[in-house]
């Protein structure tokens, strides 16, 4: 068992949500990832700063103009402006193009009047030259814009966002705040006599920019808004809330993430997550990270500076998924082998792999799905299956003995940087061959496979040691039986499951030549006076075939003749 080196890591990484990209603080702990919300997004729609490069109709340029997008689904209730303006004033209330209102508190709360909290130019004073009047009805302001500086305003809103055009910030200093007579909250109607009350956030920043140095703006000032600028709580929408863990007879002391995050913070327990690059979103220039639910309803998309900085952060919840692996084997086998389950599998291995699937026209792509190793068979899930529902109804089922590895390593055949590591499994069926390619993130990875798979068909020959099949062999009714230990026994069949008269018995050494043709038949050599056999064995050879195969190395390995790398070559 591997004794791994768990990583604590920090630092700002951005989250892919709703399709925008946002700026998070990264905690990685043993156990868990947390992401804490920095309130910075990218994107359009939501606020812009109007300081610099706005006078005299330049556009913006520079570290202090560029376009902040808070929280674009901000509460339904904040109505629209209407081209009739708002309603009576002291009212506390803003009307909705459909006519409701939204109450935003009681008119005699205090909050936007003056000398309360939220009456400051700057976001926490009031304006000095607006009295409580002013701020109950609409103004006409006139600010001449600096040289350098612009107007010296933050902007909220916009049709799109459901909110009217509002001042969210006054920077000191700057021409909005000389003119003493804006302040934060108040709801631009006009710039220059152009109606602003049905723009969107982008026509806004535009009439701004045109305005010339000399602006006039028709303002009101709107009581109780203080709920528009509280900081979005952009982590609230990530969604990482489906079942994640066992039922209760694997319940431990960790978090469930539905009750481990918070408005400004989502803790993400690591366990059966699945940390992957490039799976389901392009990643051209190597800097994404796609961490999947263990449920396999979600993907948290994390984007790193360059390179080697993603590359640092997938090592680091790499090693910490793996280490606690061995945690997550001990759970589910104290489960499966209680006496309730009546089931009494012994798990060996499990985990995340990348399924290729064919399209057409020859195009390939990758589906996340769990496979699981017992002591006689591989199972694949489409997630991790923590009940025992989910554990008797897996994708597909194939048998240990009759399931070869073929290949482990590069995905081409002049392996270079970047190329995919993955394995190929062939799997006798009634059918015939079924081959599964899968994709694995590291090499230790693609060695913890191959060692489970190899060194699992090995232990499942010991554990069963015999097959048996009906078929025909010189027309008439016989069972073949593979013995891990005797070899081939021929009986005849007279319809009983045990018993009936010794035809041929040869130990494995004196098999001289094996082959099938890949329908029915399957054609055995001893070298004895009755030739070669042929056994119709009524469907595919190949399930007998690969237990052939199986016996064999796991036989030549426990005499030391083979290695499990040898076992796997095809």
């Amino acid at each position: 068992m591997a004794i791994w080196t768990r990583a604590d890591k920090n630092g700002q990484l951005d989250l892919l949500l709703r399709e925008r990209w946002v700026r998070v603080t990264a905690e990685l702990s043993r156990d868990t990832l947390t992401l804490s919300a920095d309130g910075e997004a990218s994107g359009s729609g939501g606020g812009a700063e109007l300081r610099n490069g706005l006078s005299n109709g330049n556009e913006l340029s520079g570290e202090q103009n560029r376009l902040r997008s808070p929280n674009p689904e901000l509460q339904p209730n904040h109505g629209h402006l209407k081209p009739g303006g708002y309603s009576s004033p002291g009212s506390g209330r803003l009307s909705r193009d459909n006519g409701t209102s939204s109450e935003y508190g009681s008119p005699g709360s205090g909050c936007g009047s003056p000398g309360s909290s939220f009456s400051s130019r700057h976001g926490d004073g009031g304006g000095a030259g607006c009295d409580a009047s002013a701020a109950e009805g609409v103004r006409r302001v006139r600010v001449v814009k600096q040289e350098s500086g612009g107007l010296g305003i933050s902007i909220k809103g916009g049709r799109e966002n459901r909110m009217p055009i509002l001042i969210s910030k006054i920077f000191p200093g700057l021409a909005a705040d000389q003119s003493r007579a804006l302040r934060v909250g108040d709801a631009i109607l006009s710039v220059n006599g152009s109606d602003l009350r049905e723009a969107t956030h982008d026509q806004a920043v535009q009439a701004l920019k045109k305005a010339g140095k000399e602006v006039t703006l028709e303002v009101k000032y709107i009581r109780e808004v203080s709920p528009l600028f509280k900081k979005p709580s952009m982590l609230a929408e990530l969604p990482w809330d489906g079942p994640w863990s066992p039922s209760s007879n694997f319940t431990n002391t960790e978090e469930s993430p539905k009750h481990g995050g918070s408005k400004d913070r989502k803790v993400i327990p690591l366990k059966m997550s699945f940390i992957c690059r490039n799976l389901t979103m392009p990643d051209l220039e190597n800097r994404l990270l796609e961490l999947h639910s263990p449920d396999g309803q979600h993907t948290v998309v994390l984007r790193c500076k360059d390179g080697p900085t993603a590359h640092s952060w997938f090592t680091a919840i790499h090693a910490n998924i793996a280490a606690l692996l061995p945690q997550t084997l001990t759970h589910i086998n104290a489960y499966l082998s209680s006496a309730s389950s009546n089931m009494h599998t012994q798990l060996k291995h499990i985990g995340w792999l990348a399924e290729q699937i064919p399209l057409d026209a020859g195009r390939l792509q990758y589906r996340p799905v769990v496979m699981a190793i017992t002591e006689k068979d591989i199972l694949l899930f489409d997630s991790v299956p923590w009940t025992r529902e989910a554990w008797n109804t897996p994708l597909l089922t194939h048998p240990l003995l009759a399931t070869r590895l073929v290949h482990s390593g590069s995905s081409s055949s002049s392996p270079s940087l970047g190329a995919d590591l993955v394995f190929s499994t062939r799997s006798g069926t009634s059918r015939g061959v079924e081959s599964h390619v899968f994709r694995v993130e590291t090499h230790w990875d693609l060695s913890s496979w191959t060692r489970a798979l190899v060194q699992g068909a090995h232990a499942a020959a010991e554990i069963i040691k015999e097959v048996s099949v009906g078929c025909v062999l010189n027309r008439q009714d016989v069972r073949l039986i593979l013995h891990y230990d005797r070899g081939f026994t021929v009986l005849r069949d007279h319809g009983e499951p045990v018993g009936g008269a010794l035809l041929f018995h040869y130990p494995f050494e004196k098999l001289k030549m094996s082959a099938d043709d890949g329908m029915r038949n399957l054609y055995l050599d001893f070298g004895g006076p009755e030739g070669e056999l042929v056994f119709d064995l009524h469907s595919s050879p190949k399930p007998v075939v690969f237990v052939l195969h199986s016996f064999l190395s796991a036989k030549l390995t426990r005499m030391g003749l083979l290695t499990a790398a040898s076992a796997a070559a095809p």
